[in-house]
């Protein structure tokens, strides 16, 4: 029986872009406009311009294979895949899976790499992006909470996987090849909590992309990958998760066993990439559906600021104890950036404001009213409630109360749904309405492109 990453590699290998159902190419394209729209905003923070200046020094004298969003500075591969995952990151508007992952900071630049080395079209841009989240989320879907619990970061350490394959795909790896980069992945996955929790900054999905630009090289140099390097006694999940059996010391759903078959069953035909969710706030996932949930029951029922009492959620356990049950990091208490500050914005505004980044300080004034109500809001966790489907109740001053069951999908869109609900964040991009609608249209119609690297210059910020 085929090993656990052969398995994988040999879909991958084999994997054409006629393969794609419409509704997945459709999502390869969304994902990459909501990446490249969140590296537009990025550029305009530290964190992108540092890592900028931070290659630039390291790689001196080095070649400038690869090209960085934003700046147009050449690179190495390496250099401008970690520069890229970082500008992505800065920006805020992430993709995001099961909570703790954000495939998109890590695939994303891989596949960008690999589209401008191998002169890669859209179709082939796609098929690698697809096969990326494919793999990646199939990996991490019921392991991530017992991941964190251990103290690794679950999304540099099973984005090194997705930015690999996509990466391998696109430049055109075979399946004996695809499966020894899947394996030295497992020897090069890293990231930890501590150092953001004891006051440092965390290796990211820059890292992981950075890292699986070597995985890639090394199997194409013919470097050779365990038979069994994920799945073995002492492979990737016996060391990151603790067992090799699917054992889980904490879920999602309070199950405490996962079905490693479920990794590689039914691959191209039930499609995990299509569980990614778009944060088109600027803010944790576990906030974003209290905005949209809030707003929609406030405008069923008509209700104002003014009517409200009090408001109580119920949320899936794991989103009151980010990012672990084992080293939890909120105190669950109403406070700016909580949960109960986004309830008390979507009643107070019926939404909020794309252009805010509370971590970073931009954005509008908060208005007072929401930070009164943000106090009249509580927040209990259910261990079986669905992730990111936060059930709200209002109760009303004249005593009625009205309740609505969030479904978990509120942010899941097809690519016209983006497009729509991201509108509002173009007036504040560094680059010309004009150029912000070549680069959707581009997306839009990526299967089209002859060349996918032509995505690139479309986020140069204009001097």
């Amino acid at each position: 029986m085929a090993s656990m990453s052969r398995t994988l590699a040999a879909w991958v290998a084999g994997l054409t872009y006629d393969d794609l159902p419409a509704d997945v190419v459709d999502r390869a394209r969304g994902v990459t406009l909501q990446a490249l729209t969140s590296a537009l905003v990025g550029e305009q923070f530290p964190d992108s311009r540092d890592a900028l200046a931070m290659m630039r020094e390291e790689e001196a004298g080095g070649g400038g294979a690869c090209t960085t969003l934003g700046s147009g500075v050449k690179l190495t591969k390496a250099g401008a895949a970690l520069v890229n995952a970082e500008t992505i990151f800065a920006g805020g508007k992430w993709d995001t899976f099961r909570m703790l992952t954000h495939p998109g900071c890590a695939i994303i630049p891989a596949a960008l790499v690999g589209a401008e080395i191998a002169n890669a079209s859209g179709k082939d841009f796609i098929t690698g992006v697809v096969a990326g989240y494919e793999v990646m989320e199939r990996m991490a879907a019921d392991f991530i909470p017992t991941l964190m619990s251990r103290g690794f970061h679950s999304g540099p350490v099973f984005g090194i996987f997705g930015a690999a394959v996509a990466l391998a795909k696109i430049t055109g790896l075979n399946g004996d090849q695809t499966h020894a980069a899947i394996a030295q992945c497992v020897n090069l996955a890293s990231g930890n909590l501590e150092g953001a929790r004891s006051g440092g900054k965390a290796l990211r999905e820059g890292g992981a992309v950075r890292n699986a630009m070597l995985a890639v090289a090394m199997a194409r140099h013919g470097a050779a990958g365990g038979e069994t390097a994920l799945e073995g006694k002492a492979g990737f999940y016996h060391s990151y998760v603790g067992n090799n059996r699917g054992d889980l010391r904490y879920s999602f759903t309070a199950d405490n066993r996962a079905d490693m078959d479920n990794i590689t069953a039914n691959l191209g035909q039930d499609w995990m990439f299509l569980e990614t969710l778009y944060r088109i706030y600027s803010t944790a996932g576990y906030n974003i559906a209290h905005v949209d949930v809030t707003a929609a029951l406030c405008a069923e029922h008509g209700i104002k600021y003014d009517d409200v009492e009090r408001i109580h959620t119920v949320v899936n356990w794991l989103e009151t104890e980010y990012p672990s049950p084992a080293f939890p990091s909120r105190s669950g208490l109403p406070a700016i950036d909580n949960p109960h500050y986004y309830a008390a914005y979507a009643v107070v505004t019926g939404g909020f404001p794309l252009d805010k980044f509370v971590q970073r300080k931009t954005g509008e004034a908060d208005p007072a009213a929401v930070l009164e109500l943000m106090q009249r809001v509580t927040i209990t966790p259910s261990h079986r409630h669905p992730l990111f489907a936060p059930s709200v109740t209002i109760h009303l001053k004249d005593g009625r109360s009205v309740t609505k069951d969030g479904t978990g999908r509120e942010f899941i869109f097809d690519f016209e749904g983006l497009v729509s609900r991201m509108g509002g964040i173009a007036p504040s991009l560094p680059v010309p309405a004009s150029q912000y609608d070549a680069l959707t249209q581009a997306c839009r119609t990526l299967e089209t492109l002859d060349r996918a690297e032509s995505l690139i210059p479309l986020t140069r910020i204009p001097k």
